[in-house]
């Protein structure tokens, strides 16, 4: 065969490769369309103003129904939260997102050539872009402290999971003041039963805010365990407080910590049960709750936590007593992210 000849072969063997990776692609398309079409009923979402400040009792959350507002951040009554949600008009979406006293946080993809970048984007009280900032891995979770001048994002930059062992993740603050980044808590000093502590295995992620626009709350790991520690911003320090602690949130008035904790026996893929923390006494109280939650829960208010677990859309949320009394109820299909304004 002349050279001219291979030259030719070859030439059509790429132009066919490519023909059957298209074809590929669009087959691959048009059967996620067929997915998207073939969850008929969804909650109704119609397009107009969401904003973050004044506006009556709202929970916002980033919209999992299928349609053109999918992923894009939706709001409605806390009084009706299964009733028609209004997305926003803007058409920003958000793979993480919480808000408070007027300021956003949303945790974005940013979707390139080859492979996706992602970002943290903070917002004012009308969901307009004010910085971003970009973030090393994938989003996992996003907190705003009371005031709205704080905001704190946890990503995964090795490893999908918490349930494995094999993964790592960065927990951001920013001060949405000043524009100061801490890009990792690993840069604080931490305290580990009364002692300065280093280790090479130091993982942080799931920060909660205090009131006091000082302190915080995160879970940290070593050593193979999780401990909840208690942050002090100007002191850049962290102490650990008590054991098996992931993702906490704070109650609204400051006394009670809700978190995921591993229950021994469960399976490895699902290890998790809902608890209360009082930060007083260390007390443990477990929610009525008997599903494996992996998210970091958000307190409606001081009585009620809310949280998402899997669904028919990607996930719904949930509300348990957060005294461990009563029974788990679903407030609402296809969301996730929310936030009480």
């Amino acid at each position: 065969m002349t050279t001219r000849n291979k030259l030719t072969v070859l030439i059509a063997a790429v132009l066919a490769l490519a023909a059957v990776a298209t074809a590929a692609v669009l087959h691959a398309s048009a059967r996620a369309d067929r997915r998207g079409q073939a969850r008929p009923g969804g909650p109704a979402v119609t397009e107009g103003t969401v904003r973050l400040g004044s506006g009556g009792h709202r929970m916002v959350f980033r919209n999992m129904a299928w349609g053109p507002h999918r992923d894009e951040l939706a709001t409605t009554p806390v009084a009706a939260p299964s009733g028609p949600r209004t997305a926003t008009a803007t058409g920003l979406k958000c793979l993480r997102f919480y808000a408070s006293s007027g300021t956003g946080i949303c945790l974005q993809a940013v979707h390139g050539a080859l492979t996706d970048t992602y970002r943290a984007t903070v917002l004012d009280a009308s969901l307009h872009e004010k910085a971003h900032y970009p973030v090393p891995g994938i989003p996992s979770r996003a907190r705003v402290s009371p005031s709205g001048r704080y905001a704190a994002w946890t990503a995964f930059v090795g490893g999908d999971s918490y349930a494995g062992t094999d993964f790592s993740t960065r927990a951001a603050i920013l001060d949405t003041s000043t524009g100061r980044l801490t890009a990792s808590l690993e840069a604080y000093r931490v305290i580990k039963d009364g002692h300065p502590y280093r280790a090479a295995d130091v993982n942080f992620w799931g920060v909660t805010f205090a009131a006091d626009d000082r302190h915080f709350y995160a879970t940290l790991a070593t050593g193979g365990k999780t401990y909840l520690v208690r942050g002090d911003l100007r002191a850049r320090t962290v102490t650990t407080l008590h054991a098996n602690v992931e993702c906490p949130s704070l109650s609204p008035d400051g006394t009670r910590i809700a978190y995921k904790k591993r229950v021994p026996g469960l399976p490895a893929d699902a290890p998790w049960r809902l608890y209360v923390l009082d930060l007083a006494t260390f007390h443990e109280t477990p929610l009525a709750e008997t599903r494996s939650v992996d998210d970091q829960a958000v307190w409606s208010d001081d009585g009620h936590v809310t949280y998402a677990l899997p669904g028919d859309y990607g996930a719904d949320l949930y509300t348990v007593p957060a005294d461990g009394s009563g029974a788990p109820h679903r407030l609402l299909t296809a969301g996730v992210s929310p936030a009480y304004l």
